[in-house]
């Protein structure tokens, strides 16, 4: 059940995104005001069947990144109220372990996961929440635990790809509140590392993790492996950094010149019915 909740909620989050996609790019078919009609019934609907909040990684917080975009769009006070109870239900914190001496960022739920980018993630609703209404108690545990990271000499934190769409959005955002360039110094030095993990220059995609680069493994007809989710939540987190990086900050053009790559590349491997195969080289 924990995994049909946490797929649901993914899927949720990412209708959300779509409908609000959808209705930027195709004028001709939607009217704005039919699809900010399509998110408020996608989205009423949510939160109508889902009282009880849920837990603060990923499998929830993911929901909340598209809940706060839809109420930046639409001005719904009832979203806005939604996120702020999640986030008072989990002490406006991810992974809640105060012994950092056990702090951990290779996979893992428990507690003590408090590195791990799925139980940072929560901390770009936080922040949204911080600037709509400032209270320094809505970030102070977000400071705490990517302060206390960018303080340790380790680089690896960002080692899959979906920990880009987790995490690089949070870099941004926390700069912006507090305008400490550690925030931005350490964006890109983590994501160095992650392109230096997972990136293939020749296909201008993003494997899955180490694990899955070629020809250590191969797609069932031998091929590149390519996960069409993972790429999209790295391409969603190139949009949300570059919406917050400031225009003067020395690496834009560098993220800039990435997310155009990969677009054009995401872009090529488009099936003619308009879907992506979860093999992205490889339909079959």
């Amino acid at each position: 059940m924990k995994k049909l909740d946490a797929m649901l909620t993914f899927i949720s989050a990412f209708l959300l995104c779509a409908v609000i996609s959808a209705g930027c790019a195709d004028k001709t078919t939607a009217s704005s005001e039919e699809v900010t009609e399509m998110i408020h019934r996608v989205n009423t609907y949510w939160q109508a069947n889902h009282p009880e909040h849920g837990r603060s990684f990923w499998d929830n917080a993911a929901y909340h990144t598209g809940n706060m975009e839809a109420y930046f769009l639409t001005e719904k006070p009832e979203y806005l109220a939604y996120s702020k109870a999640w986030a008072e239900h989990n002490q406006w914190k991810g992974a809640k372990s105060d012994d950092k001496a056990r702090w951990k960022y290779s996979y893992g739920e428990s507690d003590d996961y408090v590195l791990f980018g799925d139980y940072q993630i929560c901390f770009q609703t936080y922040a949204d929440l911080y600037r709509l209404e400032p209270d320094t108690q809505k970030i102070a545990r977000a400071r705490e635990v990517m302060e206390y990271q960018m303080g340790t000499p380790a680089r690896d934190y960002w080692w899959w790809a979906d920990g880009l769409y987790m995490v690089m959005p949070v870099m941004t955002k926390m700069y912006n509140i507090t305008r400490n360039p550690l925030y931005l110094e350490k964006l890109h030095e983590y994501f160095a590392y992650a392109d230096s993990l997972m990136y293939d220059k020749e296909a201008g995609l993003y494997y899955r993790d180490a694990k899955y680069v070629y020809p250590k493994h191969k797609s069932v007809n031998g091929k590149k492996d390519f996960w069409a989710r993972g790429d999209g939540w790295v391409l969603a987190a190139l949009a949300k950094v570059l919406k917050d990086l400031p225009e003067t900050d020395r690496y834009r053009p560098e993220y800039i010149a990435r997310f155009r790559a990969l677009s054009k590349s995401v872009a090529a491997c488009q099936q003619p019915e308009g879907y992506w195969t979860r093999s992205m080289l490889d339909p079959e």
